[in-house]
């Protein structure tokens, strides 16, 4: 009886240690692969990446894509609007990983429901993901590293992209304590005020998704198209100006650079339905509002 007494307690105490789940472990994600949007002038388009920005122009890889503008071996996507009447013209967002099935088995331990994986012309696989605000996000595993062969291109790194965010709560859930982002700055336009823009980098490189926070329930497309950006580093901001008035551009209106409250040199172009291209230097020049930096910044 006390044998059977001692097997029966040896037997609990090793029970917890089989029944407890394993928790898979989080692949990479390891920076921006590409950012789609929609337009309802592709010539504009064309005259902004190629002939202002001198970005390689490619083909499509997805469905109901038009074309590709290369920025290293990264690219920014345009597909025909479906609503020409829509307020938003930002598509998607896509993120690299480094074992896609494994990611897509992550979330879904994590109660996610993504997409099937799906397979493209360029050997890529993907899956599709609706985070809490209904943003169409994308993780890629690329088959291969594509540079672009352009030499002229204002910028070879798409270092952040952004878009609006009302229920930072619900992002952070998603972002920060499921897929591991973390912060990299966060700041506001008027001191002592509410955070407006929070910077959450890939957990395993430095690029980085940006809330834009406090806009209203209703904008038009321009204020969309302000808040629902993409952001190409360049390493001076001066030789960036030069290159561009060199293709017959000039500072105008709101394309005119400046030291932005993160402390680093900026300058906004548009593409024809109002989406903002930032152009960027990776490092600040002086010391940012609000907050300092909390991770690396990023590089060419």
């Amino acid at each position: 009886m006390r044998k059977l007494t001692l097997a029966l307690i040896l037997l609990s105490l090793q029970l917890p240690v089989f029944s407890q789940p394993q928790t898979a472990a989080r692949p990479h994600i390891l920076g921006i692969d590409h950012v789609a949007f929609y337009t309802t002038a592709p010539e504009g388009v064309r005259k902004l990446y190629a002939d202002l920005l001198g970005l390689a122009a490619a083909d499509p890889v997805e469905p109901g894509g038009m074309i590709r503008y290369m920025v290293g071996a990264q690219w920014i996507g345009y597909s025909p609007a479906p609503d020409q009447k829509a307020t938003d013209r930002m598509d998607h967002v896509a993120f690299t990983t480094d074992n896609i099935v494994a990611l897509r088995r992550y979330l879904v331990g994590k109660g996610i429901k993504p997409s099937q994986v799906e397979g493209h012309s360029d050997h890529s696989l993907n899956f599709t993901v609706d985070d809490p605000e209904g943003h169409r996000i994308e993780f890629v595993e690329r088959g291969r590293n594509v540079l672009s062969p352009s030499l002229g291109a204002v910028s070879r790194r798409m270092i952040h992209t952004g878009f609006v965010v009302y229920h930072k709560d619900a992002e952070d859930r998603f972002y920060r304590d499921i897929l591991g982002f973390r912060l990299y700055w966060h700041g506001a336009d008027k001191p002592g005020t509410p955070d407006d823009w929070v910077a959450m980098q890939v957990p395993d490189g430095t690029d980085w998704l940006e809330y834009m926070l406090n806009q209203p329930e209703h904008m038009d497309l321009q204020l969309t198209g302000v808040m629902n950006h993409i952001s190409l580093g360049v390493a001076d901001m001066k030789k960036a100006e030069l290159a561009m008035e060199a293709r017959g551009w000039k500072p105008h209106g709101d394309e005119q650079a400046e030291v932005g409250k993160d402390g680093k040199w900026q300058l906004d172009v548009f593409d024809p339905d109002f989406s903002r291209v930032e152009l960027m230097e990776f490092k600040p020049v002086q010391k940012p509002c609000c907050n300092d930096f909390t991770g690396p910044h990023p590089s060419e």
